[in-house]
Formats: C-alpha cells, structure tokens, sequence
C-alpha cells in the first residue's frame, strides 16, 4: 500500500484492559489432560487516523494483538460503532474504517476488542477497550459568530478609542499549531477603524463628527493559518457615533417681528423665536439674554426645554400710550458646550426682535389702590369721607362713572356717587363694626351716553375709631355665695368687667358700691378686677336669704362713662369647715330685648284687628238677615234669579242669554210688560191657571226657604239652591220642554229663528213641524 498507515503494535506498556495485566487461568481440555496457566496481554491501547482521507475505502486504522499462541483465535469488536464504521480482520487483528471521518463532528471513537475461540466462542483473553483518535487537517475556515455586528463611539474620539469587538470561530484542533488560530483585517473602512488579533475594532482617526456621517458600514475578514492564503470569512459592522454638544445654537433668522396687544396679562405670551441646533435634544441647552436695548425689566426669554425656542413674556404692563414699539437684540448661546471639540465659526448668534404694542380699550385706572378712610363712630357732622378716581388711560379720556358694586357688612352703610364721592347716609357704629369695606366700579361713558361694558375695580375700607360712648358692664358670675356665719374680710367673689369700646393699655375699671349700708365691702385689686368681701359677719338667712349688691362701675375714657349693676349673693348654711349645705334656688333672671317686646307688640295688635274684623262681619251678617226677613214673600224673587238649567232643551245650555234683570224690574217698577222695550216683548204668556202653582210644592219650596234664612248651622246665601219650581208669577212661565211640550198654546215659535244661533236648539223644539219625536 502506497498510503501512510499507522500501526501501533507491541507497545512498551502492557495490556490496556484490567489495569497494567491480568493472570487469567483458562482450562483446556485435550485428551482429559490439563495444562500450566499462561500469562496473556493485550500489548496495544490506542489507535490514530487523519480525518478526511481521500484515498478509497477501507482505511486501515491499525491493528490489536494478543499475545495468545492459537490457531483458532479470533479478533473481534464491538461498540457503537463497530462492524459499522470500523471493522476488524478476526484473524490477524487489522482495524479498518468504511466511512471516511470528520474531527469536527466527533474526535475519538470508543471500542471494546476481544479474542475468542472460534470453535466454542469463548473468550481466551479479558476484552479490553482502546480509543481510535482521529487526527485533524487544516479543512475549516473561521466562521463569525454573527453576520453583523453593532458599535457605537462618541464622535471626536482620540485615535484608538475602542468601538466594538467581533469574534469568529475555528472548528479545528486548537491543540494543533495554525489549524485555530484566527487573525483579522478590515477590508473595507480601514480608513477609520481597524481590528486587532483579538477583535477588538478601534477608531484610526479623531475628527470622525456625527453631524457630517452619523454611521459607518465596514467590512471585517477572518482567516487562519497567518500568512497563509487560506479559505476567510466576513462579517459586517455597523459602527454608530453618539452625539456630544460640539454645536452652539443658530438664529434661523436674523431678526424677528411680533404684535401684542397693549393689555396683555404679565407673563403671556408675546411670541417665539427659535434657534437651529444640530445636536441631538438632550445636547441643546439655549440661553437667551439681551445684548441691547435698555428693556430688561419690561421682558423676559424663557427657553422651551422641549422645543429649545426661546418664549418672551412681558414682566410688567404694557402701555401703548407709554411706549408703542420695543427693538432690542438678543443672544442665543449653549453654556454646556465641550469647548475641546468646539468648531470654529464664532460662539455667539445675535438677532434683532421688534414688538409693536397695539391700541385696545382698556377699562378706567385709579389713581391709587386701595382707598382707606377713616372716621369718627356716632358722628352726625361727617357726611362726606373723599373721593375715589379713575381716569380714560385711552387717547379718547373719556369721562368716568363710579357704582358702589359690594359691601362688607352687606348695608345700606357706605355709598358712592357717580362722580366717586364717599358719602355716610347715616353714622357709623363702631361696635357694630369697626371696619367697612366697599368695592366700587368705574365704567366709562361713550359717546352715546351708554355705559362700557369693560370695567375697573377699587377696594375702599373705611376705619371707624372709637368713641367711649359704652359704658362698662359687670361681668356676671355664676351664683356668688356666702355662709351665713361667715367671718368679716371673708372674699365672697372676685368680679370683672367688660367695655364694649376700645380698651387702652392705660385703661382701668374703677369699682364703688352704690351703697355703705350694707354687709358687704369692696377691695380694689387694680387688675380690673376687684373682691367683694364680708364687712361685718353674721349674716341672718330669717331676715334675708337673697341680697342685692348694685355696683357702680366707671371707665376712665373721654367723657367718663360708668354703670350701675346688680350683684345677687345668696346666703347658704354651712357645716364647720365652711362648705355650702343647702341653698336657696333663685329664680333666674329671664331678659326681654327691645325687639322682642316690639314682635310681641306686633302680634298682639294682629290678633285684635283680626278678631274686630270677624265681629264686623258677624254684625253685617245678622243686619241682613233683618233686611231679608222683612221683606216676607219676596225672598222667593231673590231665589228666582238664581237658575240652572241643566241641557233641558236646546237654548237653556245658555243661560246668560236670558235677561232676568228685565222681569226684576217690571216687578220692582210695577211697569206692564208691553211697556218695557225688550226683544221679548214679543213672547204672549200662554192662557192658563194663574193659581195653578199654589198647592203643595209651593208650600214645601217656601218652608224650605225660611228653614234656609233662619237656620244658622246650614249653608250661607251665597250658595246656589236649585228648585224645579220657577214660581207663579214670572212672565216667561216655565222655560222646560217637558211642560212646553204639553201645552195647548197656538202661539207661533217661528219668530225663534230670527234670534240667532243661540236659540236656534230653541226654535227646533217649538217649530211648526214638531211631528218628530225627541228623545230625552
């Protein structure tokens, strides 16, 4: 064979299997005769083969040997892969492979060799295991890890500074000198970046600026066996460079125009300027300031932190009577700025700003706020405090009307002119209040007499001082007390006072009482306050229990004032240690108000009034009863005025068709019905009884009647009775078509028509044709 073959026999150690050797003790039975026990080794442990052999198969492998002297002997293997890759020759022990091997997918095989008998199959020698190694060539490129690598670097980087680092993998025997290792080139960029032996990629320029290129794509090669022209592989990196703030902000233009009304509100907006700034946000930090122009105190630029524009506001008012236009330049520049990377071209941009303030109507200005007066309590002389004033601060100057708008007490206490006089309609209080506080409009009158509706306010707080016009009044304690056997000089209670009016640091209540005469003193304690003690001692519950102390009590104001108050004490038993035992109740003193006994007043007089009025109508009431008893039968011609007709014929649904007045003054006047120039002159009253009503239903109508007049208990006259008897004296006799009907008249009913719609029902039920029958 014309290939290199390794054959690894008889090697210097001995058997693999079994540790160093193994005695083993085998019996062979050949004419029942029995042998010497023979030391046997396997004198071979490991086999090795280059990977991917070009050579036709079988590769031979090596070989195992035994030191066992039989002609029968047999080698085989066994493992996971024998008899499939590897196969052994049994009788002179070469190992071949049948498929051609790869290190890189698996580097050794383990397998198990044993020598048998061929006759029986039984074992001459302990098996044992070898290892086939397989040798590597230089047959893998390196591989990237990646396809593509991501890096980042500040921009103006010094030289050398690191980026990125990019790996890629040999599958070959490291352990064999140049089959592993890997060495890089960048092959496209190198005027940028370049790669070390370990990957590391760096930077080989300083001015790489982010706002010329933010990103660069190269190109890495990787390959084994340095100096070789071997088989390489490449990966891509794209290299990102982060911003740092290298770039002062930039007017976009170089001046800037804006208009604002002259009542903007003090920090409004008058409008934006804005800068271009090439950094990313996060590098932007404008600052404006004024260069020229003396209005530092009349605006003011804030920067916008999300849009880097610069915002002017106005710090105070703006008055287009004042001043119409501003112009001042501005400067915009980047405090934060790294001054090692700053490029030339000047760190400071200026741009002109112009505002022109325009005219608007504004609403009247006092001339000062707030307004305070003040003035004297229960003072009758003083009507007029001052003046409020406001002003047109407008070219027109128009005039001014002043309206008192709120009042603090709410009163009619303070009030206000149109001309802005502070005028008292009534004297002030000021125990009442010590302070009352207005707010007065001002509106401008326009040229047709018609008020602004844009107005101006001013608070006015007028000061009333005080005036010692209240005199002290006790303090009343609760239930002062003393025993009866009290000692002289004993303190009963301890009394102060109070004073509506303002008290001075200096003041003082004096304290007197009213009278000596009694078994009480008082001791000054010259706190304002003062110890009404025992005098004499002794006190006597049988002649008094109760007894009344009036104490006078004086301020030292201007004019002196002084009240006289009452101090009850109640004289108690008491047990030797001086404790109360039993006392008296007092009835308690129950205060009525001047207002009250007013309200009470009040509702007393309501009662009366309310009380004669009801007796008043009670006595009408009783005179016309008198009235209507003496007219006796003529109450049933009052009733006869009071009719309802309830839908008996066609025109009675009419009722105030029907002039009764008219038959109520033929019987007052006592005139003939001919007489009487009335459409229903017209109507003949039908021949018949005249008496024919007087029976029993008249009897029971009028006794009804009189029980009605007569009877208190029952309904007054205003309500309506209905009778189904219209008595016997009216002319028109009864306007029921039940009695109509019947009648034997031949009085022609034609003439019904002629009176309109209102009795047209009327003259259906009396026409000529009255064939027909109704039903009811």
């Amino acid at each position: 064979m014309n290939h290199f073959i390794l054959l690894f026999s008889l090697f210097l150690a001995p058997a693999f299997a079994d540790k160093e050797s193994q005695k083993t003790n085998q019996k062979f039975s050949s004419n029942n005769a029995s042998h010497k026990r023979l030391k046997r080794d396997w004198i071979w442990n490991q086999m090795h083969i280059k990977e991917e052999i070009d050579t036709p198969l079988p590769h031979h492998v090596g070989k195992i040997t035994s030191s066992v002297r039989n002609n029968n002997a047999k080698y085989i293997i066994e493992g996971e892969y024998a008899n499939t890759i590897f196969k052994v020759e049994e009788t002179s022990g070469d190992v071949y492979a049948f498929e051609r091997l790869d290190r890189e997918k698996k580097a050794e095989y383990e397998l198990t060799a044993l020598i048998i008998d061929r006759r029986n199959n039984q074992s001459l020698e302990p098996p044992s295991k070898f290892i086939i190694k397989v040798y590597d060539i230089n047959d893998n490129v390196p591989v990237f890890v990646q396809k593509v690598f991501n890096g980042s670097v500040p921009e103006m980087s010094p030289v050398g500074t690191s980026v990125t680092k990019v790996t890629a993998v040999d599958a070959d025997d490291p352990t064999v000198t140049g089959h592993a290792t890997v060495t890089y080139q960048v092959i496209k960029g190198d005027e940028y970046f370049t790669v070390d032996d370990s990957g590391v990629i760096s930077t080989t320029r300083a001015d790489l600026d982010r706002e010329n290129q933010s990103t660069y794509e190269i190109i890495v090669r990787a390959k084994d066996a340095p100096g070789s022209s071997g088989d390489s592989s490449t990966a891509t990196v794209i290299i990102t460079l982060t911003d740092i703030n290298d770039n002062f902000p930039v007017f976009k233009h170089p001046s800037f125009h804006f208009k604002v009304p002259e009542n903007i509100s003090v920090g409004g907006e008058v409008g934006r300027v804005k800068v271009e700034d090439i950094d990313e946000p996060q590098h932007r930090n404008t600052k404006y300031s004024f260069v020229r122009g003396d209005y530092r105190d009349t605006f003011e630029i804030v920067a916008n932190p999300f849009t880097n524009e610069g915002i002017i506001r106005p710090k105070k008012p703006l008055d287009f009577e004042k001043v119409a236009e501003y112009r001042f330049d501005i400067e915009a520049t980047d405090p934060t700025v790294d001054l090692r990377y700053f490029k030339s071209g000047g760190s400071r941009s200026i741009s002109t700003v112009t505002i022109e303030v325009t005219d608007v109507d504004e609403p009247p200005v006092f001339t000062k706020l707030p307004y305070e007066f003040k003035v004297r309590e229960n003072d009758p002389e003083i009507r007029t405090l001052g003046s409020v004033w406001a002003h047109d601060p407008d070219a027109a100057k128009r005039k001014i009307r002043f309206i008192r708008r709120r009042g603090s007490p709410n009163g009619d206490y303070i009030r206000v002119s149109d001309t802005g006089i502070i005028q008292l309609p009534k004297p002030l209080d000021r125990e009442f209040s010590s302070s009352y506080n207005i707010t007065v409009a001002a509106q401008e009158i326009l040229e047709d007499g018609r008020l602004s509706d844009r107005e101006s306010h001013a608070q006015v707080h007028v000061i009333v001082t005080d005036e010692n016009d209240n005199a002290p009044e006790l303090v009343y304690p609760e239930e002062p007390r003393v025993c009866e056997n009290a000692a002289p000089g004993k303190v009963i209670i301890r009394i102060s006072a109070t004073d509506k009016d303002e008290i001075s640091p200096r003041g003082f209540f004096r304290y007197t009482l009213a009278t000596e005469d009694s078994n009480f003193s008082l001791v000054e304690n010259y706190d304002n306050t003062a110890n009404i003690t025992v005098k004499y001692g002794q006190f006597n519950r049988e002649v008094a229990k109760i007894h009344y102390l009036p104490i006078i009590i004086s301020d030292n104001g201007d004019p002196e004032l002084s009240s006289t108050n009452t101090l009850v004490i109640s004289v108690c038993k008491c047990n030797e240690k001086g404790n109360f035992t039993f006392c008296e109740e007092r009835a308690k003193q129950i205060g009525i108000g001047v207002q009250a006994l007013v309200a009470i007043f009040i509702c007393i007089f309501t009662i009366i009034v309310f009380f004669a009025v009801i007796a008043m109508i009670l006595l009408l009431r009783k005179k016309h009863k008198k009235d209507l008893s003496g007219l006796g039968r003529n109450v049933a011609e009052i009733h006869e005025q009071l009719v309802t007709y309830d839908e008996e014929g066609g025109g009675e649904m009419d009722t105030t068709s029907y002039d009764v007045s008219v038959l109520n003054s033929v019987r007052q006047n006592g005139i003939k019905l001919e007489a009487v120039p009335s459409p229903y002159a017209q109507v003949q009253k039908p021949p018949g009884n005249i008496t024919s009503g007087a029976g029993e239903i008249e009897m029971m109508i009028e006794a009804k009647k009189d029980e009605a007049d007569n009877d208190r208990d029952l309904l007054p006259y205003d309500t309506l009775h209905i009778y189904d008897y219209e008595g016997s004296e009216s002319i028109a006799e009864s306007l029921s078509s039940l009695v109509s009907g019947s009648s034997d008249s031949d009085i022609d009913y034609d003439f019904l028509n002629d009176w309109g719609p209102r009795f047209k029902m009327l003259a259906e039920l009396y026409g000529s044709e009255s064939n027909e029958d109704f039903v009811y």
